[in-house]
Order: structure tokens, then sequence, then C-alpha cells
């Protein structure tokens, strides 16, 4: 399994992440035999996110609950998991991002994270609302690192105004039928074409200029 190191950062990161989003009815078993694969093939990484199951915490739950990670398997892994969407709007409060970051360690039986990101853009957001839940979040051993999930250049940047900390990592929707990150690139200049039209202000030439992952 290749590896990279995350930049401005002393994380080394597997080149494929085990995301969980879709465990909720496996068995203890199932997901447990899930994970050792994963692990044995040289994954390093584990995503979550609060969300993923249909309420609050479910997949973290059953992960928590059928791994049962020992203090050897909690060393070898990073668990990145992501808060801020709740039913029907988001929320990026310092309240609601420790309130999610607290059930996520509980469902997890886990006392730290070592990435949160903060999950699709809040366009309401208080960058120094963030800042406080970062910075308590930080200091207190729950969080070690941060980033966010689908957000723009210029959202980035806002948040950077007002948080202390890195933010490593923008984990964005990419799949062979999601592929706008790559095709506006492709297509610029181009007339008549749909992708031409730039909705992510260049997501991919940032985040590979600021050295986000």
């Amino acid at each position: 399994m290749k590896s990279f190191k995350a930049p401005n950062s002393d994380l080394t990161v597997s080149s494929i992440v085990l995301g969980l989003m879709r465990i909720a009815k496996m068995s203890d078993a199932e997901i447990r035999a899930l994970f050792d694969a994963a692990v044995e093939v040289g994954v390093t990484m584990i995503d979550h996110a609060d969300v993923y199951g249909g309420a609050p915490h479910v997949c973290e739950a059953r992960f928590g609950d059928a791994v049962k990670l020992s203090a050897a398997d909690r060393e070898r892994i990073m668990i990145q998991s992501k808060a801020g969407i709740r039913k029907g709007w988001f929320d990026f409060s310092s309240e609601h991002i420790i309130e999610a970051v607290e059930g996520s360690l509980k469902a997890l039986k886990t006392e730290y994270l070592d990435v949160l990101l903060l999950h699709r853009p809040d366009t309401l957001v208080e960058p120094d609302d963030v800042a406080k839940a970062f910075d308590q979040l930080h200091s207190s051993g729950k969080v070690r690192n941060f980033g966010v999930s689908n957000q723009t250049p210029g959202q980035i940047e806002l948040l950077k105004s007002a948080v202390k900390q890195p933010l490593l990592f923008n984990q964005v929707q990419l799949s062979i039928a999601h592929a706008n990150l790559f095709a506006q690139g492709i297509a610029v200049n181009m007339d008549g074409l749909d992708q031409s039209i730039s909705r992510d202000v260049g997501l991919l030439d940032y985040s590979r200029l600021k050295g986000m992952t």
C-alpha cells in the first residue's frame, strides 16, 4: 500500500482510506472482517461521519461495538470523522461541533479523533465560533488535526482567517459518476459544455497549491 505524508503535518496516511458510510446493517463479524482486511493490506485511515447510518452516530457505534479497538489497533490506525450536518440544515456552531465530537468519541469507543472534518459548508458559519470549538477540542486532546469536506477555496480561506490549526484535508465527493472536480479543469474555455462553467472556483488547483490533501 502506498502512503503519503500530509503537508503541514506529521501524519503519514495510506493512499486508500476505508470509508464506513454503509455498515449500519452489517453484522459485527462482517464489520470486523472488513476492518481486518483493510488493515492487512496497509490501510491506515478510517473515515466516518456523525450522520452516516441515517441518524446521529449510527455507523460509528456499529464500528465501535463490532471492532472493539484494542490499544494496539488504535495505535496503528487513524480515525477521521466529520460533523456539521443536521437534519435539514448545516450547523458549524461551536456547541454543535463539540457535541458532535463527544458523541463520535463515545460511539467509536476512543478517546480522540486523529482528524475532524467540517462536513459540507455552512453558509452562515461564524469563523470565530469554529475557532473556539477547534481550540477547545485540540487543547483537550480530543481532536488532533482538522480539515473540511466539499468546500470551496473562498470558504476555506474564510475559516482560515480565524482558526489557528492547519486545515490539512478537503475531502470531496469524487467518482466516475461525479467527476466535476476534474472535468471543469479539462473543459475550460470550451464552448457549449456545461462543465466549462466554473462552479468550484478552481478547487483542485487551490488544494494542490496550498498543500491540502
